[in-house]
């Protein structure tokens, strides 16, 4: 038995079906943030991010950057902090104030009139705008993504690869055939890093677990 084998040895899952069927509701995402189940959320920050955060920015600034699903991400600032302007979706309104709350940051709120029951929090410099209503209301995620790059745009994507059989989700398995199929198209596909990510393998009870940061761009 070879004891130094990691998981990225492991080839990918074949079957990119199994998890098709399991649908996550709007009500138990926020019922996490409720019972505080949020092992998703990276209190330092994504560090395979941080690595390549050169890599993504490209020199560039005053940038716009946009975070699908952001809970309270610590990026947000990072981004901010830099100069960058930054938008983020979340239907947690408990994550969105977290993430004010947590950053010492004032903030304020207002309805989004085109959106019955949304919110947008802006951070008093005016640099951050969270959103608080539901991505998943348009048709299509990849779709409502790519329509918001311009010309020249830089897209970073982290993946998790492991066993679909052992662990429900989320976060949920994503193929490289899927990636793919969604992107493909439209954008050029780079992994930059393919990593272990031990704790999470240990959390989720899987045999294997990775993580794969890639950078998609303009064709």
């Amino acid at each position: 038995m070879n004891e130094s084998r990691t998981s990225l040895d492991t080839e990918e899952y074949p079957d990119g079906e199994t998890q098709k069927s399991h649908v996550m509701t709007l009500e138990e995402w926020q019922d996490k943030w409720v019972k505080r189940d949020i092992g998703f959320h990276q209190a330092e920050g994504h560090q395979l991010l941080k690595k390549h955060l050169n890599t993504f920015l490209q020199g560039k600034r005053g940038l716009r950057v946009f975070f699908p699903l952001c809970g309270k991400a610590v990026e947000m600032k990072w981004f901010a902090d830099l100069g960058h302007t930054v938008a983020g979706v979340e239907i947690s309104e408990l994550g969105i104030r977290e993430f004010f709350t947590e950053q010492k940051l004032s903030y304020s709120e207002e309805p989004i009139p085109e959106i019955p029951g949304a919110k947008v929090f802006k951070s008093s410099s005016g640099n951050i705008s969270l959103y608080c209503c539901s991505i998943f209301d348009l048709p299509s995620y990849t779709d409502a993504v790519l329509s918001l790059l311009r010309r020249g745009f830089l897209y970073l994507l982290s993946v998790f690869s492991y066993d679909p059989t052992k662990h429900r989700g989320p976060p949920f398995y994503v193929p490289d055939s899927e990636i793919q199929t969604l992107f493909g198209t439209r954008c050029n596909i780079r992994c930059l890093e393919k990593v272990d990510d031990i704790e999470r393998q240990n959390r989720m009870r899987v045999d294997y677990c990775f993580e794969k940061l890639y950078l998609l761009t303009e064709k």
